[in-house]
């Protein structure tokens, strides 16, 4: 049996399940038809560079890292024996542990509001093309200013907080549309940080669906759209050469006899897929990358099964569409995400809720370190 038909007949039943990707190509064959280069990820790499002093003076706790939103990578060979992993070497990317929002969403989602907030700047004349350090913190300055504009954007939880927490540090009025998957404490965070946090009682792509509809409606509003932000992508991406730089630190080799295997929650697909992006840009066909999604939300298997992307919902497979893994409780995949993956991601797996927990356990008794269970996919 052809294998996405075999994997769909998974998902129906809400198995778990592991996919190879059949249409996988050479990354230097796959290239020529994407969307985007290296160009553009050294473009993000250097705005993000550009804001690290105004980063720096919001938020004192990057100080130690000048403004880098950054992350540890930890080795856990404890963990490794823990899951009876023999050969290679684990290591765990901290990207739970990011300042300032504590997930990946604080790549993307807070080098959004920074890409607009630099827009502003140079059409409002606080920026110019030549701005120095000095400059970009001095916006820390005028949140009056940016209090006459709008920030919003629907979420599940994790990119509301990065995008409600730095856009309400710069001075904007942000909103955050949240579904009804989005956890309690997450609310209130982002309520204590002068954020307003609008709820609904459906799914994740109905708070993105109302939220875009009241920002186009008010023109001093800008929609941070998770389904098709070019800008989340690009500012996820910069993550391949941040990782290039750790592993070689740590005098870790990626080449093709040393592979790097690199395993990655999915929900939408903006985070995962810049990575997989920045990835291997930087290591080429020597990084093998994997996405993990819930069996009730594998909204990105089944877009690649199907080929039917975007036009595909997991309902429409009988899915539920819930999980205790929240930020990847997504029906419907990123349409820009998927045209750039589906040629370059080596496979997918899914994941029961229940194994979630079991991970969790496991890696706190091991390692010591605490993750959510989207993280543990």
């Amino acid at each position: 049996m052809d294998i996405n038909v075999r994997t769909v007949e998974y998902l129906r039943q809400a198995k778990e399940c592991f996919w190879l990707n059949p249409r996988l190509m050479s990354f230097e064959e796959a290239e020529k038809g994407l969307r985007f280069g290296k160009d553009d990820i050294e473009d993000a790499r250097a705005r993000l560079l550009r804001f690290a002093p105004l980063i720096e003076k919001l938020f004192p706790e990057t100080a130690k890292d000048k403004g880098l939103i950054e992350s540890p990578l930890k080795p856990v060979p404890a963990m490794a024996e823990r899951m009876g992993l023999e050969a290679g070497r684990m290591l765990l990317k901290c990207d739970s542990h990011l300042p300032i929002a504590g997930s990946v969403k604080a790549r993307g989602g807070i080098y959004e509001v920074l890409k607009h907030t630099e827009d502003i700047a140079l059409s409002r004349g606080l920026l110019k093309k030549d701005s120095g350090p000095e400059d970009y913190a001095a916006l820390s300055e005028h949140k009056d200013l940016f209090a006459g504009y709008k920030m919003q954007v629907g979420s599940t939880g994790n990119l509301g907080l990065s995008i409600g927490i730095m856009s309400a540090a710069i001075g904007y009025r942000a909103i955050v549309h949240m579904s009804a998957d989005a956890k309690q404490w997450k609310k209130e965070l982002l309520r204590s940080k002068g954020v307003t946090v609008i709820e609904y009682a459906d799914d994740y792509s109905r708070a993105v669906e109302e939220g875009r509809k009241l920002s186009d409606a008010d023109p001093a509003s800008y929609f941070v759209d998770d389904e098709s932000s070019s800008a989340l992508y690009l500012g996820y991406s910069v993550a391949g050469g941040r990782l290039a730089e750790q592993l070689r630190s740590l005098d870790i080799a990626v080449d093709e006899d040393h592979p790097l295997m690199v395993y990655i929650p999915c929900g939408v697909g903006g985070a995962p897929g810049g990575i997989c992006f920045g990835l291997k840009e930087e290591f080429g066909d020597s990084a093998h990358v994997f996405f993990a999604e819930p069996v009730q939300s594998p909204c990105m298997l089944a877009s690649l099964a199907t080929g039917r992307g975007s036009g595909i919902c997991v309902k429409d497979l009988g899915l539920s569409g819930k999980t205790d893994a929240d930020g990847l409780a997504v029906g419907r995949s990123s349409a820009l995400v998927y045209g750039e993956i589906k040629n370059i991601l080596e496979g997918e797996a899914t994941v029961d809720d229940e194994r979630l927990y079991v991970y969790m356990k496991m890696l706190y008794e091991s390692e010591g370190v605490v993750i959510e269970p989207s993280a543990c996919a």
